[in-house]
């Protein structure tokens, strides 16, 4: 066909979601039930947009609501209505422009043989959990943005308490490096492992460690706290400090007698990315105030890294704010805000867990 009479490349226009305005053209392209779940719940706080195509009569013909956890790499599509192929180009165009490292599309309406057709590769399910019942969809996709981005997927295993992230993420780093099978992967391997690293009830980082060099003695473990004091305390009473700070202290000792060193340096982007580069997992601690809003130290797993981000499993997710384990799983953070998450308040304290091969000790 002549390049004169090529069909127009459809417009993108990207505008703010308010739940309580929606715009004609999208209440017109929207199943009621699609609308409402947009509406359930508050996604303020990850940057909801509607992104749209419009054709020829400049009225939108497809459409798609996306978020994103603050300070990562990447967008979501909750939903995409009307034209959809038009509607994920738009996207993946979007997030082009934006210079992310991602676009995940969670599987409430999308279809397998439409995600596939855009470039999107199905996500694991993720592993039934304490409750049973993950929240979110059933299904989830995925697409790279950088050419040549590979990542293994590690399983995805949802946290069943408040407390067992550190638990979680040392179960699903040994899953992924093929020393668990993902089908031992549950409540009572994450309570058992948790019981043995807690400091009632969190898991500071030398007491993490070894837990972790007790139930995998063949894997070297090395621990970075760059602070020679008992941490993760300051918001209990004094009174419960004391004894809190008296285990951690045996921790310390029990780190000298099985042979987990402590380096009291901080574990940077650029240090993380070589650990994972070395095929070693990094349990980084972190802070959850730059993704969720709220200040409480968090722990995750670094496994993956793609041009400017380090991809990490977080075993938890803010369902309130619609985020599911669709934005926890390969999740990429850029390497400048990983570096603001991992210091931890109140006075910016650094703690990692880096589990290896071989233990030679």
């Amino acid at each position: 066909m002549p390049s004169s009479q090529q069909e127009a490349p459809a417009e993108r226009t990207v505008v703010p979601f308010e739940p309580g305005a929606l715009p004609g053209p999208l209440r017109r392209l929207g199943r009621h039930e699609v609308l409402e779940r947009w509406q359930s719940v508050d996604r303020s706080g990850h940057g909801a947009r509607i992104v749209a195509v419009t054709g020829d009569s400049a009225d939108w013909t497809g459409a798609a609501l996306v978020t994103a956890r603050p300070h990562t790499a990447y967008l979501k599509i909750v939903d995409a209505v009307g034209d959809v192929p038009a509607a994920v180009a738009a996207v993946v165009d979007h997030a082009r422009d934006r210079g992310l490292a991602q676009v995940k599309w969670e599987g409430w309406t999308a279809r397998p043989e439409d995600a596939a057709a855009a470039g999107f590769t199905a996500l694991r399910p993720p592993l039934a959990g304490g409750t049973q019942d993950e929240p979110g969809p059933a299904s989830g996709y995925v697409r790279w943005l950088s050419a040549g981005a590979e990542v293994t997927e590690p399983p995805y295993y949802r946290q069943s308490t408040h407390f067992s992230c550190g638990a979680v993420t040392a179960l699903v780093a040994q899953a992924h490096a093929g020393l668990l099978p993902s089908r031992s992967l549950d409540r009572r391997a994450e309570l058992t492992l948790w019981r043995d690293a807690t400091n009632f009830p969190s898991c500071e980082p030398v007491g993490l460690g070894v837990a972790v060099r007790r139930a995998w003695p063949s894997s070297s473990v090395a621990v970075h706290l760059d602070v020679d004091r008992p941490v993760l305390l300051d918001h209990f009473p004094e009174t419960e400090q004391e004894w809190r700070a008296h285990l951690q202290g045996m921790s310390r000792a029990d780190a000298a007698r099985v042979g987990v060193p402590i380096v009291q340096q901080p574990l940077s982007s650029a240090g993380i990315r070589n650990a994972v580069e070395r095929r070693e997992r990094v349990l980084l601690l972190i802070s959850l105030a730059g993704m969720q809003g709220f200040e409480v130290p968090h722990w995750v797993l670094c496994h993956g890294t793609v041009p400017g981000a380090v991809v990490i499993e977080d075993p938890w997710a803010g369902t309130a704010t619609g985020d599911t384990w669709v934005d926890a799983h390969l999740l990429p953070v850029s390497d400048a805000s990983l570096d603001t998450m991992s210091a931890v308040p109140p006075d910016q304290f650094h703690g990692a867990v880096l589990i290896g091969g071989e233990a030679t000790g």
